[in-house]
């Protein structure tokens, strides 16, 4: 059985229903699935996973958490050579650049990107809901 991390950081929540949404579609399809607060989250951690996705919403001007989520997230880049992972996250302005840069610093850390990042404004709706669903399919 694949063992499937859904790492994250949520101020008011959206993310972390993202996250729930992730890891429910990583058990339907036959994972085991743990839901892990950034803060409790590290480098150390990273082997005893198949696979992680990483959510985390656009902050300041564009950019991820930095108290919390991005310190844990940079300790964790040299790790991800060759790991299996996605990315996920909310935002309420902008258009995503912070995505796509994350993005590119994964692929750049040597990452395997299991699918296409999602995105919701603000709560994810139903089709967000089912956008992050496929995501967690796509981390087995």
């Amino acid at each position: 059985m694949s063992k499937v991390a859904v790492v994250y950081w949520s101020m008011t929540g959206n993310t972390e229903k993202m996250a729930n949404a992730v890891a429910d579609g990583a058990k339907k399809a036959g994972a085991q699935a743990d839901v892990i607060e950034a803060s409790s989250f590290g480098p150390d951690k990273i082997d005893a996973y198949d696979a992680i996705g990483f959510g985390c919403p656009a902050m300041g001007d564009e950019v991820l958490e930095e108290d919390v989520f991005e310190p844990m997230f940079t300790a964790c880049e040299p790790k991800l050579n060759g790991k299996k992972i996605a990315l996920f996250g909310s935002y309420d302005w902008g258009d995503g650049e912070w995505m796509r840069s994350w993005n590119d610093r994964c692929q750049a850390a040597g990452a395997e990107m299991a699918c296409d990042f999602v995105i919701c404004h603000l709560e994810p709706e139903q089709d967000g809901i089912t956008a992050c669903e496929q995501l967690g399919a796509a981390l087995v």
